[in-house]
């Protein structure tokens, strides 16, 4: 059965939404990199998004907030989150916000690949085409070869790998579980997985600026994963793919903004490329829309 045109569309406005909150987030953790340890904000994301989360919806669903048809593949789905949250957060330390973001971004393309292949969604030869040219824009903006590569690139690819497990995860139990309860759970089982880590450095923070941070990464990160989540209730991960590569944009904009970093004119072309793929995708779901509307309208 086809997806409802407004349900699509407001699939991917709930991924615009939740890819800007991630380029918040990244340009925060990028900053606060100097002034904590990288494992202690680490915990400190993910022990606000779950306080968050529970406070808010612990009260409304009681206990059922908690139940899952599906612990281990909540918890599987929590341990890969952390595991792309730890290479991000080192990742960022050393790269440009930017650029570390475009390299990243291949993994839309693996994620439509893994549903095409395990999922049994149908891919149009024209949503190819997009997903396929984006990473063309990528691999513009990120010039294999360049100075900009070394060994700090095992983290961003270390994260293609664990992000693809986890988006194709979230596609998959979002069909059938409470986003709320994913949500909230992926927040536990992050702040789990980081107690283990976190005695080794503990160090509390003394400046307000430095906890400013900290809440806002936890406050962005609870929004932009419970959207994401919504956005894989309203639509396949196939048709939200093309999507994700907005994040390069906003986060050329953080790291402007805040670390006055410029890309040069090639990053500018890859990012153009990448623009017009996704006004495309837009154009094509609105298209394919019209085509599901017109036999009911006759």
């Amino acid at each position: 059965m086809n997806q409802a045109p407004a349900q699509t569309l407001a699939g991917i406005g709930f991924v615009i939404l939740s890819v800007a909150c991630f380029a918040i987030l990244d340009t925060t953790t990028k900053h606060i990199s100097a002034s904590v340890p990288i494992l202690l904000a680490l915990w400190f994301r993910y022990f606000i998004q779950a306080v968050f989360s529970t406070v808010f919806f612990l009260p409304k669903r009681g206990i059922a907030l908690f139940k899952t048809e599906h612990p281990r593949f909540q918890m599987a789905r929590g341990a890969l989150l952390f595991s792309s949250s730890l290479c991000a957060f080192y990742g960022l330390k050393y790269l440009p916000v930017g650029e570390f973001t475009a390299i990243v971004s291949i993994t839309p393309l693996v994620v439509t690949l893994m549903a095409a292949l395990s999922l049994g969604e149908k891919v149009r030869k024209l949503r190819w085409a997009l997903v396929l040219s984006a990473f063309a824009g990528t691999m513009v903006i990120v010039r294999p070869g360049s100075q900009n590569f070394d060994w700090v690139l095992i983290f961003p690819f270390i994260l293609i790998a664990t992000n693809s497990g986890f988006h194709l995860l979230t596609s998959k139990m979002a069909k059938t579980e409470d986003p709320v309860t994913m949500n909230v759970l992926t927040g536990w089982v992050g702040t789990a997985l980081g107690a283990f880590l976190l005695p080794f450095v503990w160090e509390l923070p003394t400046d307000w600026f430095v906890w400013t941070q900290l809440l806002l990464m936890g406050v962005f990160a609870t929004i932009g994963h419970y959207l994401l989540i919504l956005a894989f209730t309203k639509a396949p991960a196939t048709v939200l793919t093309p999507y994700f590569y907005t994040q390069i944009i906003f986060a050329m904009l953080g790291g402007w903004l805040i670390f006055d970093h410029m890309p040069d004119h090639w990053t500018l072309v890859g990012i153009g490329v990448v623009t017009l793929c996704g006004a495309l995708g837009a154009w094509l779901t609105v298209r394919e829309s019209r085509v599901q509307i017109m036999p009911v309208e006759s």
